[in-house]
């Protein structure tokens, strides 16, 4: 019995996690599922990509990291995400990202899709960023990127990912999770925006409002008393007492 256990582990895990073998994950259970939570460290994972095999924890290096998920190759709305993404590489790279896809096909499969993607969605822009091929889907459950369905199926054949978004900063700490459903494109512009913020928060220990953008005022965190507020920030607007503004 457990010789076939084993068995089936091989067929099923061929993508080694690091520093654990790969017959470990023969068996997807909910018991076992990780729980991703912002703060949490980012799962390692070694994998084959389009540029090759990574170590992920290796390839994030001292840069922040945007890790996207897509349900299948050739699927219409995610052909039009990572064309944009491509065509928003010189932005990320700017602010120290780098980009990273998956998609639950092989590598010869994804460097066929990316010759569509820069035909028809990347305007012109070169894609050269690396897209994972988790055909054992072992990074999709190690990120919890499996709809219910889904993962109830994950050893019966095909099972799609979710269309999740993850933003890792350089301590490899989880700082955004975001899930669309699949008939939802994504807005590239808003993670460039949480990027922006959560660099500027890291920065300058501040937070902030609703639909920020680069350049307009940010919050004082309540944890900062008034006159420690105006020794690092000088003038500020006082809302309320919880409610500061301040240039950033």
């Amino acid at each position: 019995m457990l010789a076939r256990t084993l068995l089936r582990a091989s067929v099923r895990a061929p993508l080694a996690v690091t520093g654990i073998p790969a017959a470990r994950f023969f068996s997807f259970k909910a018991e076992d599922q990780p729980r991703i939570r912002i703060g949490s460290t980012a799962p390692n994972f070694v994998a084959d990509t389009t540029h090759g095999k990574i170590d992920f924890h290796e390839y994030i290096g001292d840069n922040w990291t945007v890790l996207f998920s897509h349900p299948k190759d050739y699927t219409p709305v995610c052909t039009t995400e990572l064309g944009a993404f491509a065509k928003l590489k010189p932005e990320f790279s700017k602010r120290g990202v780098k980009l990273i896809a998956l998609s639950v096909d092989d590598v010869a499969s994804h460097k066929d899709w990316i010759n569509d993607i820069e035909e028809v969605s990347s305007e012109g822009a070169k894609f050269d960023y690396p897209i994972i091929a988790d055909e054992s889907k072992e990074v999709a459950f190690k990120y919890d990127m499996l709809t219910e369905a889904d993962f109830n199926n994950i050893d019966a054949g095909i099972v799609f990912t979710v269309r999740s978004v993850f933003i890792i900063d350089p301590n490899k700490k989880v700082r955004l999770i975001i899930t669309y459903p699949a008939s939802t494109g994504r807005n590239s512009a808003e993670i460039l925006r949480v990027i922006d913020a959560l660099q500027l928060a890291d920065k300058k220990g501040i937070a902030t409002p609703i639909d920020w953008t680069e350049g307009q005022d940010v919050i004082i965190p309540p944890t900062v008393s008034d006159a420690d507020a105006a020794k690092k920030f000088g003038d500020f607007k006082k809302v309320k007492p919880y409610l500061r503004f301040t240039k950033a």
